[in-house]
């Protein structure tokens, strides 16, 4: 996915429909977003599993779950 210039927020609780970005879901929950800043255009695989171990970005955590 092309992102940036700029923030944006990576959806942590899985209830966003506008994923992988928060679209606010995660109220009354114990998950807030994580704020990540691009200074450029740039080409990044977010995580949708949202078990990765290096959050918000794509391990292949997903591959032994």
């Amino acid at each position: 996915m092309e992102v940036g210039p700029g923030t944006v927020y990576w959806c942590r609780c899985g209830r966003s429909k506008t994923q992988p970005f928060c679209d606010g879901s995660h109220t009354g929950t114990d998950f807030s977003p994580i704020e990540v800043e691009f200074k450029e255009r740039k080409r990044v695989a977010f995580c949708g599993c949202k078990h990765t171990n290096k959050p918000p970005f794509c391990d292949g955590t997903h591959s032994t779950l």
